[in-house]
């Protein structure tokens, strides 16, 4: 899929579902499964925002879950403790991309938009862009990219982040986190089935930071 985006046979896939329907988790795990690498690689999930700001704690709570669980075999950057933001975002960016050269990076933030999209989580090709929301200048995030719309866009763009309802974002982070780790569990097992000489010490796309 990725080939065709390159030789630009057609335009990047994308996918938006909202967080309360009925088949959401099944359908997002689904459609990462279908972004993930085709061959064992580095794998490294960049979760972007911060703990001071509840709308903006998206991408550090999807960080710090996906943390936790030990089953989880991507590299993880981005928690609530460790949090990547706008003023280490550059750094990080520079140390993820000597730490793991040539990996292929999910890319993981809020965002803003239109009042019936709040509670949407978007997934598909090509970089997240954070701080667009907020007119900021930072740069692109990803080989894919995973975002929910967490508040309503056009007006005190901080202030609506500050004052976003702390429930949405935590629904919408379970949904996204449990996606993500199924998705790479049924990924490993495809791997596997196609090379059976794989293990869990072969191929970076098995490793655990």
């Amino acid at each position: 899929m990725f080939l065709r985006r390159k030789l630009g046979l057609s335009k990047p896939l994308q996918y938006k579902t909202h967080h309360e329907e009925k088949d959401a988790s099944f359908s997002v795990t689904e459609q990462i499964l279908s972004l993930l690498p085709e061959i064992p690689q580095t794998v490294v999930v960049v979760c972007i925002g911060t703990d001071r700001s509840t709308g903006d704690a998206l991408g550090p709570l999807i960080g710090s879950k996906l943390k936790a669980k030990d089953s989880f075999p991507f590299f993880v950057y981005g928690t609530l403790d460790e949090p990547v933001h706008a003023v280490n975002l550059e750094e990080k960016l520079a140390f993820i991309k000597k730490e793991h050269p040539g990996a292929f990076v999910i890319g993981i933030d809020a965002c803003l938009g239109r009042l019936n999209h709040v509670g949407m989580i978007s997934l598909g090709e090509g970089p997240v862009k954070p701080g667009a929301g907020v007119n900021k200048q930072l740069p692109p995030v990803g080989d894919i990219h995973i975002t929910g719309i967490v508040n309503v866009s056009g007006f005190m763009e901080y202030f609506v982040l500050q004052n976003t309802r702390l429930s949405i974002v935590m629904r919408m982070a379970d949904l996204i986190s449990d996606s993500l780790h199924m998705a790479c569990l049924r990924k490993k097992i495809q791997l596997r089935a196609i090379s059976p000489t794989i293990s869990a010490s072969d191929g970076d796309i098995f490793k655990i930071q």
